[in-house]
């Protein structure tokens, strides 16, 4: 009879279980579109704008920026981006170690800006300089949460404090992949302009002003579409998890509805027996 009644408790403990995962997956299905959309919108731009730089820095006499300036590496930084939750497969862990791998390649000291909680902690815990974090930015953030960011970056570059800028995020493949990423993102590298004798535009009122005021622009745009990149991974991620995790709690409820048929069965099969017996020995 306990058995059974052990039995009968984990099946509710379990069914409890998965009617929380399954309506954490249908959060993040909700979560994962709107962030997805706001993803494939800001690629174009992304893109367009890389070549709209490319073809400023070709304009004949334009001056080196100094987010264009390439120098000896003596000092690294590192945009680490994570969620700040769990509950997501192995999307923290495979970021983490994605990063932490890179930055045991370098010969060059490295500090971390992280953004996240689970990548500051990993980073923490294991000693790397962590040289600011940032967190609980939101689900949906706007280019203003993200402006900070952007600012330390320029700041540290352009008055030699660091030498190159990496940013670290996952990128989002489609539902089932999000895959790490490490993109260099100071000093900026233009495009490359498939035919480069036809650059036709004339830039008002220069193109060195025009590069001055759009370089420190594509960076701001850089870091937000990487956070909106990071927000779409993990809602996709949790999605898939927690799809996972409905299945196999509805298949342990299944195996163990099924023991509990069994022993219910063997007791009801044992008392008969006694019954019977007794009936018998009576008579």
């Amino acid at each position: 009879m306990a058995n059974i009644r052990l039995i009968r408790r984990r099946i509710r403990s379990i069914q409890s279980t998965a009617k929380i995962t399954r309506a954490m997956e249908m959060i993040a299905a909700s979560k994962m579109r709107r962030a997805q959309q706001n993803v494939l919108a800001g690629r174009p731009y992304a893109e367009k704008i890389r070549q709209v730089l490319a073809h400023l820095a070709a304009q004949p006499g334009a001056a080196v920026h100094p987010l264009l300036e390439r120098r000896e590496v003596s000092n690294i930084q590192v945009i680490h981006i994570t969620p700040d939750r769990g509950l997501c497969g192995g999307l923290n862990t495979n970021m983490n170690r994605s990063t932490a791998s890179f930055i045991l390649e370098q010969v060059a000291p490295t500090v971390l800006i992280t953004v996240g909680k689970k990548g500051r902690d990993y980073m923490t815990r294991y000693g790397r300089q962590v040289q600011a974090e940032f967190t609980a930015i939101g689900d949906q953030p706007s280019l203003m949460d993200t402006l900070p960011i952007s600012r330390i970056v320029i700041d540290d570059y352009s008055n030699g404090s660091v030498d190159a800028v990496y940013l670290a995020y996952p990128r989002f493949v489609n539902t089932m992949i999000q895959r790490p990423v490490l993109d260099q993102l100071l000093p900026v590298q233009p495009a490359t302009i498939e035919r480069p004798g036809e650059i036709e535009y004339i830039y008002e009122p220069s193109s060195k002003a025009v590069l001055a005021e759009l370089l420190p622009r594509f960076v701001e745009m850089e870091v937000y579409h990487a956070v909106l990149e990071s927000i779409a991974s993990e809602q996709s991620a949790r999605m898939v998890a927690m799809r996972n995790a409905t299945e196999n709690a509805n298949e342990m409820v299944q195996d163990l509805t099924l023991a509990y048929n069994k022993a219910r069965q063997e007791m009801i099969t044992k008392e008969l027996l006694d019954i019977t017996g007794g009936a018998e020995a009576l008579a």
